[in-house]
């Protein structure tokens, strides 16, 4: 499977959905994973650890979701990226809800 990682765009968002250490074990497990160049460089993750960990980076973001199989995001899709979502393709994105109070 092609795993893709965009930048975020939503305003106020720096985190980064998978980080190098993660792309790393979902590589040597057989899977591709595709990066967005300075995806990582909000929370600190410069593209010469993706790379390091054998990801490939690309300076598109509509490339990362022509590529991918699955996208992971932290945050939900923005409007400008719903037409580069296709059918079949997985969405993850990671909840930032907080816990339900009791």
């Amino acid at each position: 499977m092609i795993i893709g990682v965009p930048k975020e765009i939503k305003g106020q968002e720096y985190r980064v959905a998978l980080l190098p250490s993660a792309a790393y074990q979902l590589i040597k497990r057989g899977h591709q994973v595709v990066v967005e160049k300075n995806a990582g460089a909000g929370p600190g993750y410069p593209d010469a650890d993706y790379s390091q960990a054998g990801a490939t980076m690309v300076s598109d973001h509509t490339t990362v979701f022509e590529k991918a199989d699955m996208i992971v995001k932290v945050k939900e899709p923005q409007p400008s990226e719903y037409p580069l979502l296709r059918p079949g393709q997985i969405l993850s994105r990671i909840s930032t809800s907080p816990p339900a109070a009791h």
